[in-house]
């Protein structure tokens, strides 16, 4: 029986601590707003709780990733990401995600955009959000992805395995520097930050220099009504200076309250991303968090505890646990090239593929994609 409807193929992959729909980039219209106004309604909205639609109600689980071949010569996939809006219709190509990325390797390997290996397989990603590539490592026995494994990451249940992701130069991934304002630490109406971008812009403040201990739960700080007042004050005025314009209806920067660690870790960390507080951290937003505590004079370097060696495993406190983040620094080196390398450890389950249904009347006439 035919439907009204019209017919879109794609996957629904956990990545890392995140949920998104994936797309092969042909399956799509080409014409973005066309595009953005069909995936608002793949997900549901606007409507906070996107009962309409596929998305979670939440943004960690109301992503989207576009997955098509590579338009660079140095990388076998394009992957661009989109953040939907779940309380309007508002599409945000502004930032990368890593947790999202962590699931492309194995979409582009089950859609025949890589050829698998026997063991393992690399997949280099080009980044179209920044431009910047990444290394994903996927587990392939017998050229199939395997999804079953040991490894375990804070903030998802059960375990899975491993995708080894390196990244490669990613400083000033959506600013132009890893230190935009051109300064370690900024003072904002009294308020001490330091702005950094190392794959994910985000402004540090002590948790301390807003009343707040560091520790709380998302929930007690997204209760918060004058906290948060205050943090999106300081987002919307740092916003220009990271030269990332007028923020009020973006995703980024990111902001980040951190404290001394109490686990056992390098930092503890609360995000907001950026009206909601994070369940746990971004992938690129805890390696820009770990970058920050390598700098001299940041807010974060004055709280942290740093490891010795040039090769340095961080580990960055959030509230499901804590992020391991590798980074490989040149102590001799200016802050834009301290960190020369980072590198994560993520996981990814493929959960449903199938068509998902768009109304017609969101086609406004046009009766398929292009």
């Amino acid at each position: 029986m035919q439907s009204r409807q019209t017919t879109i193929a794609c996957s629904v992959i956990r990545g890392g601590t995140s949920r998104g729909i994936y797309f092969l980039a042909r399956n799509l219209p080409a014409d973005e707003t066309l595009r953005d106004r069909v995936l608002t309604a793949v997900m549901g909205g606007p409507d906070a709780l996107q009962v309409n639609g596929i998305g979670g109600g939440h943004p960690l689980t109301s992503k989207v990733a576009i997955v098509g071949s590579a338009s660079v010569a140095d990388a076998d996939v394009d992957y661009l990401f989109l953040q939907v809006a779940p309380d309007n219709s508002y599409v945000s190509a502004a930032q990368n995600c890593g947790n999202i990325l962590a699931g492309v390797g194995p979409f582009a390997i089950e859609n025949n955009l890589v050829r698998p290996g026997n063991e393992y397989t690399t997949v280099r990603v080009h980044m179209v959000n920044s431009g910047n590539r990444c290394e994903l490592t996927v587990k392939t026995p017998g050229g199939v992805v395997e999804y079953d494994g040991a490894t375990v990451i804070d903030g998802v249940p059960g375990s899975a395995a491993a995708v080894i992701c390196d990244f490669q130069e990613i400083a000033g991934s959506m600013t132009g520097a890893l230190l935009p304002t051109g300064n370690v630490v900024d003072d904002i109406d009294g308020m001490f930050v330091t702005c950094i971008d190392n794959g994910m812009p985000v402004v540090l403040i002590r948790a301390a220099d807003l009343g707040c201990s560091g520790y709380e739960t998302p929930e007690e700080l997204d209760r918060d009504v004058s906290l948060k007042k205050t943090v999106e004050s300081l987002r919307l005025k740092l916003g220009p200076m990271m030269n990332l314009g007028d923020v009020e209806k973006k995703s980024v920067p990111k902001m980040c309250l951190v404290a001394a660690p109490v686990d056992g870790g390098n930092i503890s960390s609360r995000t907001f991303i950026p009206h909601d507080c994070h369940r746990s951290i971004g992938v690129l937003g805890a390696v820009t968090v770990a970058t920050a505590c390598l700098i001299p004079g940041t807010v974060a370097e004055k709280i942290a505890t740093v490891p010795a060696g040039e090769e340095k495993m961080l580990s960055v406190e959030h509230p499901s646990g804590a992020f391991q983040v590798r980074l490989v620094v040149d102590e001799s080196a200016i802050a834009e090239k301290i960190v020369s390398k980072a590198g994560v450890v993520r996981t990814a389950r493929l959960l449903m593929r199938g068509d998902v249904f768009i109304p017609r009347q969101v086609w406004d006439g046009t009766t398929g994609v292009t």
